[in-house]
């Protein structure tokens, strides 16, 4: 089914007899549901842009690059750097705004500006009964309904289906830089960008390969200030090595995880408090990591039915199964009181239970 506005989204949930698999771009597929195939990608279109007011509206099919890309235009952007998760998951379709907010995607620059969630300030859906349900606003003055627009982010299309979004957008940056660190174990990486983001030189991202033993920060803003931010915090890291500026880092690589495209083994994104990074990426052993956050987030690729979860148990945080079979659900287990919780919250939304069912088996 492929609905072309909110109203043939309403009635073809409202008359389905079984349950639906809710796909965008089918971009960012995770979880095991199942059932016939709702797509929102006929729910194209920006309704809504004033760059002066820092707002943009747009239907929930309407592809990412085509956000972006207006964004750009008028030196904007999304404050959460989504990322582009086609080429990781092997997906030939094309990434569309609701699948972003349906994950809560959020890149890099989550660690400065905030998640995909605190970006989104009004939704429109259609629940499990077919009801039409709008919540927050059109302009970043409108507080009403947050939470239930921060309750949808992330929601994996099992509360309801996302037909339209609103987002405050920032201006865009004069020049960006990186301080990259040569050498580091992930210990180090990990203080070292600890006393990168404790600065007070704005650090907007900071990630560690620990293949190519490359520690990076990166800053953004005027280019005067970026200059001067650059040197001074190549200073305050000398004491964990050679500090270099280097102006040729491509952060979509890390927001997108592209060491990770084509691999064959069960790929991990690992969420923890920054100082457990290490521990986890010890416990895994063997097997490509890419530190994001300053350590918090954690791509690993281990060997196909590695059981990761028993491997990193004891170290609080979660792990979500992005590609292959893993061992487990593809969701982190919730405690018996949240688990709980979340599905009577479900319950509320689609009491049939035919959005997205499964998706956390």
């Amino acid at each position: 089914m492929r609905p072309e506005n909110e109203a043939e989204l309403s009635a073809a949930i409202a008359g389905a007899n079984g349950p639906l698999r809710i796909i965008g771009g089918g971009t960012r597929t995770v979880g095991r549901a199942q059932g016939e195939v709702l797509s929102t990608a006929g729910l194209s279109g920006i309704s809504l842009y004033e760059p002066g007011a820092l707002t943009i509206v747009a239907g929930a099919g309407t592809p990412l690059a085509e956000i972006e890309a207006a964004l750009a235009a008028e030196n904007q952007r999304l404050p959460f750097e989504p990322p582009v998760m086609g080429a990781l998951t092997g997906a030939a379709g094309e990434s569309t705004i609701g699948g972003v907010v349906a994950a809560n995607a959020s890149g890099p620059r989550r660690i400065q500006a905030g998640a995909c969630r605190d970006s989104l300030i009004g939704v429109r859906f259609v629940d499990g009964r077919g009801d039409i349900i709008k919540n927050g606003g059109r302009v970043m003055k409108n507080v009403t309904g947050y939470d239930l627009v921060k309750l949808l982010a992330g929601s994996h299309g099992s509360l309801g289906v996302i037909s339209e979004v609103a987002f405050k957008v920032l201006p865009g940056v004069e020049a960006v830089t990186t301080v990259v660190l040569h050498g580091l174990d992930d210990q180090t990486a990990v203080a070292a960008m600890s006393a990168a983001l404790c600065s007070p030189y704005e650090v907007s991202g900071a990630a560690h390969d620990p293949h190519h033993q490359k520690t990076m920060l990166r800053l953004e803003g005027f280019a005067e200030s970026v200059a001067y931010r650059s040197d001074k915090l190549c200073e305050t890291l000398a004491r964990f090595g050679d500090a270099a500026v280097d102006d040729a880092v491509d952060w979509a690589v890390v927001r997108d995880a592209d060491m990770f495209d084509g691999g064959t083994g069960d790929l991990w994104r690992i969420s923890v408090k920054p100082s457990d990074g290490p521990r986890v990426g010890a416990a895994i052993g063997a097997g490509r990591r890419l530190y994001d956050w300053g350590g918090g987030l954690i791509w690993a690729e281990v060997p196909a039915g590695f059981d990761l979860r028993e491997a990193i148990n004891g170290i609080g945080g979660h792990a979500t199964l992005v590609r292959g079979q893993g061992c487990g659900p593809v969701f982190h287990p919730e405690p018996a009181p949240v688990a709980a919780l979340s599905k009577s919250v479900r319950a509320q939304f689609d009491p049939r239970g035919i959005l997205n069912a499964g998706i956390m088996d």
